[in-house]
């Protein structure tokens, strides 16, 4: 049995018959075994020679050794020799770790770094592309905060989305929560502590702020509440304290201190645990790990392929309630920019983003094709083909220059325009208004220089994009 707070371990009896579920032990114990065919997989996933960096989350200081030294292994096995930098602790443990953050940040190594909370938060590393989860949290503030340390863009290195390696189904454990809060700012507070201020502080916004850590508090700790306490309780409050908890939750907060000052003690009867503050003992076990499966996450739905399927019943069932989307599919002649930010943003809120229809289409079709999402849209709801945007743009442009004679400053001009689009997927008049043609006179110049039709030009260039095969 190994001491959660010391670390220290020990011989201890246990029944000759005790049974664990595998999945579930190996997630709440550190074994290296476990360590071990995590870091063998992500050797198959990341090469520390490319660009892009990874940040890994352990449990603890010890645990964040393991990890470095079945990284370091694993990778010479995948790689061959790596440099020893390469693959670092940072935590609170080591040698100035200030500086050690900055290196993550701004040398070339190390290209991994495992941390257990000191990159949690307030750390702005552009370039990692790769977050792994190897504990558990129970926070989605902090959760958020995880992977809020990936989300910064790096043009430098041509970073378009990030990976999440979740090794601990830390995700599914934390989807159906509602928004948190640190309602409790100090853990270690005790419920006699709390109820003592409750009944002392006068001012009625911080009655609300003590109620509501009451109530968190209160509600864990009922759930283990010793018989005896419970009995204790009782006797004293002349109430269950799901009843007093009850009378929290509904009664005016000055009401309720008034009660709790006539009934001192209540706190330190909840606090009061019989068998004492001794050390948390969970077993060791050196039984051996496999990896039994990697898959990639698709919100709800199991397989690439059901993703796509679900995002093609989207498109069709959704044409005539969003505007855009019948824009898109009806009259992409007419598609402004403001337009396709509408349809993305309504994709994106229900998991439809262009990098995970781009991921599931490679992974369902051995296609990988850098499609823009207006063409995923046409493709699910009218089975026009799937082309790249840069194919789809030259084509256009192509049939754009063929149809007259453009001057050659015209031409310099589509020229530009066909640059923007690659970008922006849409060039529409407010497009021309900012930059990179505000600088040169905007859409009251551009137009002059095709002669008052360049609204029309444009349109065309939708046309040419959308209507017709490239």
């Amino acid at each position: 049995m190994i001491d959660t707070r010391t670390g220290k371990v020990d011989l201890a009896h246990t029944p000759d018959e005790i049974k664990f579920e595998v999945d579930e032990f190996n997630k709440a114990v550190v074994t290296v075994p476990f360590n071990k065919v995590v870091a063998e997989e992500l050797a198959r996933h990341i090469d520390p020679n490319l660009p892009g960096k990874t940040l890994i989350f352990a449990v603890s200081d010890a645990h964040a050794d393991i990890v470095v030294e079945q990284l370091k292994k694993a990778f010479k096995e995948a790689y061959g020799e790596i440099e020893d930098a390469a693959i670092k602790k940072i935590t609170g443990s080591v040698d100035h770790p200030g500086r050690q953050i900055l290196s993550f940040r701004n040398d070339a190594l190390p290209k991994i770094a495992v941390t257990v909370d000191l990159l949690t938060t307030g750390i702005d590393v552009p370039s990692i592309e790769n977050l792994v989860f190897l504990r558990r949290v129970n926070s989605r503030i902090l959760y958020e905060q995880m992977l809020g340390r990936a989300t910064r863009q790096c043009p430098e290195i041509g970073k378009e989305t990030f990976r999440i390696f979740d090794a601990v189904d830390l995700y599914p454990n934390l989807q159906n929560l509602t928004e948190m809060k640190p309602v409790v700012v100090d853990p270690n507070i005790t419920l006699e502590q709390l109820f003592e201020e409750f009944a002392r502080v006068e001012d009625e916004k911080q009655l609300g702020v003590v109620r509501d850590q009451i109530l968190v508090k209160m509600r864990r700790r009922i759930k283990r509440l010793h018989e005896q306490a419970r009995a204790r309780y009782e006797a004293e409050a002349g109430e269950a304290p799901e009843v007093t908890l009850k009378r929290l939750t509904e009664e005016p907060a000055a009401t309720v201190a008034a009660w709790v000052k006539r009934r001192p003690g209540l706190g330190k009867i909840l606090d009061w645990n019989p068998e004492g503050n001794g050390p948390i003992l969970i077993p060791i076990s050196h039984h051996p790990d496999e990896v039994v499966s990697v898959t990639r996450g698709y919100g709800k739905a199991q397989k690439p392929a059901d993703f796509l399927d679900s995002f093609t019943a989207f498109v069709k069932g959704n044409i005539n309630k969003i505007a855009a989307l019948n824009v898109v599919l009806q009259r992409p002649r007419d598609l402004t920019r403001a337009e396709l930010k509408s349809l993305r943003l309504a994709l994106d809120g229900q998991g439809y983003s262009e990098a995970n229809l781009r991921r599931a289409w490679s992974e369902t079709k051995n296609e990988d094709i850098a499609a823009s999402i207006i063409g995923f849209v046409r493709q699910a709801a009218l089975g026009d083909a799937l082309v790249p945007l840069d194919v789809r743009v030259k084509a256009a442009m192509q049939r754009i220059l063929s149809r007259r004679p453009w001057t050659e400053v015209q031409r310099k001009w589509l020229k530009r325009i066909e640059e923007q689009l690659l970008r922006e997927v849409v060039v529409d008049r407010a497009s021309i208004d900012e930059e990179p043609f505000r600088a040169d006179g905007g859409f009251q110049r551009l137009n002059k220089v095709f002669g008052g039709q360049l609204e029309s030009v444009l349109s065309d260039i939708n046309e040419e994009l959308w209507t017709r095969a490239a």
